[in-house]
């Protein structure tokens, strides 16, 4: 009797090794693919729930896609309502693990089979580079997981005669109900839906518990996964805590309504499979969730701004998209600090337009001290991701995160260079060349974009560069002549200055937010001067 409780939990413990080992596999394998077909995709809540669903199918891991949505919203790639169409999807995808063991690991016996497969992939990852190894890994977790359904099949089948369907809750109202809750609590000790999915699916076939049973203890566990889903949003952002909600209100309501209608839809799943076991309940597995998901999709919209007005924005405006969680993700990471560094640039813009309109800054007023607060929130950010793992388009938007930084940096130190400001309107030259700077500073905060102004503020930084030197002579011949004072000349010589390097600071950060070609090229006329 020992033995054959250790063999079950031994069991479930290598169907969880194999998926986790399967999971890390095949994510190493698509790399920063998954955020390329996801971001495509996307584009609506109904795309993002067939893209959610397929790639959930072929990763086996329901947190890996949310987890990269997440990071696509906070990096303004996704909208919410987007990334929720793949949340939803994401459900109806988990469910192909339950088919994949009814299929195959019942009419099969691959637990010896699979004994090759497990040494192949460990010599693959042992020995193997890059993407070889990251697939012997995801070949050696696959192989465990259906040594693990055989351990587990051998361990119930000791059980047989000892524990029936009897033994268990009936199939009443309050016997499913406490079936759910059993359900629930197993899905919270494993923290795996699918891995109890498996449990249920053997067990049912070894007749130890009856269809309803079956079906009432996957409905709790999908419902389970809501308690790790509801703790991974605990000081996370806002994008973070939106999606687990999200995650939590849809499982809760998909739950509740298979429930109630259990037995339509298990007489639904039997006509579907022609089965009463193993494909009839991942049939109703299946079929529960894409029901929900179908009956929410009308109304995704709807849903979206109703989990928005549950969860509000908090903390610091210009870096909320400032995600800790995601700093494991190198690539989602960065697309958060773009996102932040987009929002701040757009305050400095406005800082900018609002300085040259209305004269010199007066310190500690308005937005000059939060942005410096925000930029140094984001530099400590950027300064915390890794640089393991990424590809070259990471590593490129990477390298254009801290360009982008060093511009903001710069230009926000000269944005507090009040003397230097209040000079531009002692002079009718610098005044019109402000007023032009201050009319791209505005038009890039009416648009909410830099990027695609970097052309025109290419021009006009060409355009200061090529009047300072004429600007400069005449300013020093007009004090040679006592028409101005000397301290006069030399200040509107540092407010020339100033335009030429706020231009330059400006026009490099749109091409660094663009990531174009020229993203990381130094400027030749760039003299280093802060």
């Amino acid at each position: 009797m020992t033995g054959t409780i250790l063999a079950a939990f031994g069991g479930i413990g290598l169907i969880l090794l194999g998926m986790t080992i399967m999971t890390e596999g095949l994510r190493a394998l698509a790399g920063d693919s998954l955020r390329r077909v996801l971001s495509r995709f996307t584009r609506n809540a109904f795309t993002g729930a067939l893209t959610g669903a397929a790639i959930t199918a072929a990763m086996q891991s329901s947190t890996a896609v949310t987890v990269t949505t997440v990071g696509l919203v906070g990096g303004g790639v996704l909208t919410f309502l987007q990334a929720l169409g793949v949340i939803f999807g994401a459900n109806v995808g988990t469910t192909v693990t339950g088919w994949l063991v009814a299929v195959l690991g019942f009419k099969f016996d691959l637990q010896t089979a699979m004994l090759p497969a497990v040494f192949a992939g460990a010599l693959l990852r042992r020995y193997g580079r890059g993407k070889l190894a990251q697939a012997g890994f995801a070949l050696a977790g696959f192989g465990l997981l259906f040594m693990g359904l055989g351990t587990l099949k051998d361990g119930l089948a000791g059980l047989e005669g000892l524990v029936t369907p009897d033994s268990l809750p009936d199939d009443g109202w309050t016997g499913r109900a406490m079936l759910m809750a059993i359900g629930a609590a197993m899905t919270v000790i494993t923290q795996s839906s699918s891995a109890g999915v498996a449990a249920a699916l053997v067990a049912l076939h070894g007749g130890t518990i009856a269809l309803p049973q079956a079906a009432a203890l996957v409905i709790g566990m999908d419902v389970g996964t809501t308690a790790s889903a509801a703790l991974a949003t605990l000081g996370g952002s806002t994008a973070m805590r939106r999606t687990g909600y999200a995650h939590v209100v849809l499982n809760l309501m998909t739950g509740i309504a298979a429930y109630l209608a259990l037995d339509p839809l298990l007489d639904l799943a039997r006509w579907i499979s022609g089965d009463g076991g193993a494909l009839a309940l991942v049939a109703f597995h299946t079929g529960f969730n894409v029901a929900g998901v179908l009956l929410l999709l009308p109304f995704a919209g709807h849903f979206a701004r109703l989990i928005e007005r549950l969860v509000p924005e908090r903390g610091p405006p210009l870096t909320v998209a400032l995600d800790e969680r995601l700093l494991s993700e190198p690539a989602s990471a960065v697309d958060a600090a773009m996102m932040a560094l987009k929002r701040i640039a757009m305050a400095q813009a406005e800082l900018l337009a609002d300085y040259l309109d209305r004269g010199a800054p007066v310190p500690g007023r308005g937005l000059y001290a939060p942005v410096g607060a925000a930029l140094e929130a984001a530099r400590l950010y950027i300064d915390r991701i890794g640089a393991s793992g990424q590809d070259g388009r990471i590593h490129a938007r990477h390298r254009a995160a801290m360009h982008a930084l060093d511009h903001m940096l710069r230009l926000h130190n000269r944005l507090g260079q009040g003397p230097r400001i209040a000079a531009l309107d002692e002079d009718a030259k610098l005044r019109r060349m402000a007023s032009m700077l201050a009319a791209m500073a505005r038009r890039a905060v009416d648009t909410d974009v830099f990027a695609p102004h970097a052309a025109r503020l290419g021009r006009l930084r060409a355009l200061y560069l090529s009047k300072r030197d004429a600007f400069r002579a005449t300013t020093i011949e007009a004090a040679a002549h006592d028409l101005i004072a000397t301290d006069a000349a030399i200040l509107r010589l540092d407010a020339m200055r100033w335009l030429d390097r706020v231009a330059y600071h400006l026009w490099r950060i749109a091409v660094n937010f663009g990531e174009g070609p020229g993203a990381s090229a130094p400027d030749p006329e760039d003299d280093g001067e802060a």
